[in-house]
């Protein structure tokens, strides 16, 4: 995965199959887990950036215009 897109595409995804029984629960919760786990890293790039005051290049986070 190399975008948050991936990584809530893939949990959407996980979710649907928990739904319809395709993905066993003890598997969903340790992917559930490392989730937790990556966007937890990025939160804190993002308050590193904000201590720095640098503005981090991210895509989706960009206002129209800027």
């Amino acid at each position: 995965m190399k975008h948050i897109t991936d990584l809530t595409t893939y949990l959407t995804a996980m979710l649907e199959g928990l739904k319809n029984g395709t993905v066993d629960v003890k598997v969903a919760a340790e992917m559930n887990n490392t989730a937790g786990k990556i966007i937890n890293t990025q939160r804190v790039q993002l308050e590193y950036a904000e201590l720095r005051k640098e503005q981090p290049n991210i895509a989706f986070m960009k206002t129209k215009g800027g």
